[in-house]
């Protein structure tokens, strides 16, 4: 009986978190799901069949999520930083500057990753749970780390064959 009543209520704390999501977010294609604490900003735009387990987005630059998109836990991207060059205070002032994010199709973060703004993620890209990325990454790489490096390419012909044929997760 007790597996039932929490499968009942997971059902509708996942149903809940995606019309959090939803009425968030600035605009959605389709089908989302939100498997953890999910924060997303009103500047975020969200492709078809993305998926978070746990994603925040702070900041007030605008974040473009591709098809297909997964996420782990404790993800963050942060779009915007603090005037601190050419602010009217020390060591900064009350006005931000915003750092967009763009994410292609098919990527892949896994748990606890940090984007810093002002980055484009190329199409199929995995970054490795704890990466921390501060710059551009090409598509289909594997990167990691702090700051994030490209370790390893994904297998060409076998993503553009799965993706030919339509096989997404």
């Amino acid at each position: 009986m007790i597996s039932l009543f929490k499968t009942i209520y997971y059902f509708f704390i996942g149903r809940f978190r995606i019309y959090l999501v939803k009425r968030t977010v600035k605009s959605f294609a389709g089908k989302i799901y939100v498997g953890g604490k999910t924060r997303l900003s009103s500047n975020t735009v969200l492709g078809e069949n993305v998926s978070f387990n746990g994603m925040s987005v702070n900041g007030i630059g605008k974040v473009y999520f591709g098809n297909n998109f997964h996420s782990g836990t404790d993800c963050l991207i942060i779009t915007s930083i603090h005037n601190y060059d050419f602010g009217k205070s020390i060591p900064y002032d009350n006005t931000h500057i915003a750092k967009d994010v763009q994410i292609a199709d098919n990527v892949w973060f896994g748990d606890r990753v940090t984007i810093i703004g002002r980055v484009t993620i190329g199409e199929g890209a995995i970054v490795q749970a704890g990466a921390v990325v501060i710059s551009d990454i090409p598509d289909l790489a594997i990167v990691g780390g702090n700051p994030a490096k490209i370790f390893k390419y994904r297998n060409s012909d076998h993503y553009y064959k799965l993706k030919e044929q339509n096989k997404f997760h």
